[in-house]
Parts: C-alpha cells; sequence; structure tokens
C-alpha cells in the first residue's frame, strides 16, 4: 500500500515514523522544508518537493495539520491533495478540526471521486513517539477497515464512531474533560501549597483513590516542579475549545465550565504562556493570587 504523510509538525513527524518502520511505503511533504530534510535523513526516505509529487501514487493519504485553514489549503485547489491523488483513494485526517470542515471535505472527496476519514488523535507528543496514540475516527466503515491497518504502526487504540465529523465530535468529547481535570488538578495542587501541605505526598496518596487521573500520573509532578515546557501547547488548546464552544452554541448546549477553562488559558496567553504545556493552568491561579496581594500591600 501506497502512503503519503503530510504535516511533519510535533505528532505528524513520529507518525510518518512509525508507519516508515512498520515497513509501509510511505511519501512525505512537509511546507517547511528543513523539517522535511530532517526526516528524510533520520528514515532515509526522501521528502517529496511538492504535494502532487507526494500523493501521485498513494492509496491513502494522511495529513496532520494545524486548524480548519490548513487542511482546506493542503487538500483543495489546484495544487491540493484532492486534485492530484489517484480516483479511489483515502483521505485520513488526523488534524483536529471543525465537524464542519469534516463534512465539507468529505463532500469534496467524494466529488472527485475519493473518499475522507476525519481521525483526530490523543494522547500528545508522547503518545505519538511512543506509537500509543489514540484514533477517533468518522466515515465509511469499509474505507475505515482498509486503513485501520496503517493506524495499528501508532495507535494502542483506533475506532470508528459513526460518519464523517463523528472523529473531530469525539475529539470535541475528549478535550471537555480534559480541560476540566486540568483545571480541577491546578486548583488542588495551588490550594494544598497554599496551605502548607507536602504536595508531593499528597499527590503520591491521592493518585491511589478516586482522584487518580491520566493527568494527574502524567502531570502532576511536572506541575508541582513549575516545569511547562512541553507536552501539548496552550495555543492548540485554546483553538481546539473554539471549536468545542462553536459546536456547543450551533447546537444551543451550555458548557460553562469548558468556557471558563477557555478565559483561564487566555490569562496564560497573556502571562506569555501560549507554548507552555496545558497543565500551565496552574500559572494564572498563581499570577492571580500575586496580583491580589499586590492590591492588599497597596492599600496597606
Amino acid at each position: 500500500m501506497e502512503v503519503a504523510f503530510i504535516g511533519l509538525g510535533t505528532m505528524g513527524y513520529p507518525m510518518a515514523g512509525h508507519l516508515c518502520r512498520a515497513g509501509f511505503s510511505v511519501s512525505v511533504f512537509n511546507r517547511s522544508a528543513v523539517k522535511a530534510e530532517k526526516w528524510s535523513t533520520e528514515y532515509g526516505v526522501a521528502a517529496s518537493n511538492s504535494i502532487a509529487a507526494a500523493v501521485a501514487d498513494a492509496a491513502v493519504v494522511m495529513v496532520c495539520l494545524g486548524a480548519d485553514k490548513d487542511v482546506r489549503a493542503v487538500l483543495c485547489g489546484d495544487d491540493g491533495v484532492f486534485a492530484h491523488m489517484p480516483a479511489n483513494g483515502i483521505v485520513v485526517d488526523h488534524s483536529t478540526t471543525s465537524a464542519e470542515l469534516a463534512r465539507d471535505m468529505a463532500r469534496i472527496a467524494h466529488d472527485c471521486g475519493q473518499q475522507f476519514i476525519d481521525a483526530p488523535v490523543s494522547g500528545g507528543q508522547a503518545g505519538a513517539e511512543g506509537g500509543r496514540l489514540t484514533v477517533m475516527a468518522g466515515g465509511d466503515a469499509d474505507a475505515f477497515a482498509l486503513v485501520a491497518p496503517l493506524f495499528s504502526a501508532y495507535a494502542a487504540q483506533y475506532q470508528l464512531l459513526g460518519p464523517v465529523g463523528s472523529g473531530q465530535l469525539a475529539k470535541m468529547v475528549n478535550q471537555i474533560c480534559i480541560a476540566g481535570l486540568l483545571q480541577g488538578l491546578a486548583e488542588g495542587i495551588h490550594f494544598g501549597e497554599q496551605a502548607g501541605l507536602d504536595m508531593s505526598a499528597v499527590i503520591d496518596v491521592i493518585s491511589g483513590g478516586a482522584a487518580q487521573s491520566w493527568q494527574m500520573d502524567n502531570r502532576a509532578k511536572t506541575m508541582l516542579a513549575k516545569e511547562f515546557d512541553f507536552g501539548f501547547a496552550v495555543d492548540w488548546m485554546r483553538k481546539d475549545l473554539g471549536y468545542v464552544l462553536d459546536e456547543a452554541r450551533k447546537r444551543k448546549l451550555s458548557l460553562p465550565v469548558t468556557a471558563l477553562v477557555d478565559q483561564f488559558y487566555t490569562q496564560v496567553q497573556n502571562l506569555g504562556g501560549g507554548r507552555s504545556d496545558t497543565s500551565s493552568l496552574l500559572l494564572a491561579l498563581q499570577h492571580s493570587m500575586s496580583d491580589a496581594h499586590r492590591g492588599k500591600r497597596g492599600n496597606e
């Protein structure tokens, strides 16, 4: 099976690498030539110098990009994937986008004689590098069955959840849950520290009980160390939560906690933490406390 992979960012770079190591015939393209050259050197496969060259013989084209506009730019138009990949091919979009974008791309793919699967991933950089991602997919069942062997190269779990758009909606559920968990963890750590507790010991004991979560297991120690220079960035989380809140408005749904956490992430961005890990919600709490102390001293 000839596979093209477009987008060698934090997630796409190792994902394409896993496909190569698994023995698939992989062609790659990245809009930043420097990243493509680095990947080529590491995996011994020459990068294509255009989208057209990368997808010309590909039965499956996988993309992993930033946002709606990036996916549309790469897939559509005279220079895009749909115009140059063979008929009856399958496009798999691992980007996190709006569900509306996924449905639009499916319609265009159909008009071009191709199929489209929206398949956002969860697991972060560590999951991508370790081949332990989760893939949430939407699309045709037969097309999903054809690409499932590819998913097994870099994902521990992958599941078809319904028609096109279902993968993106499931990723929104994922981000809603993560946002609430991280804010709760940040507030718990902040409260404990201000109460004078040994929070390392507290985390050790409560992580064996009902408070345990993936976020606690993987982020609590780095939060205590005030290390936020890794993992999934605040800027990307705010992009994802924007899709969530837009979808909620369309459906006339109230997501009060998600909307509030999105505001807290805005505070982190305003503090210069846009590229910090999403666990940096702790910074907004600490900054608010510092502001309160400064205000109190100013009134004395």
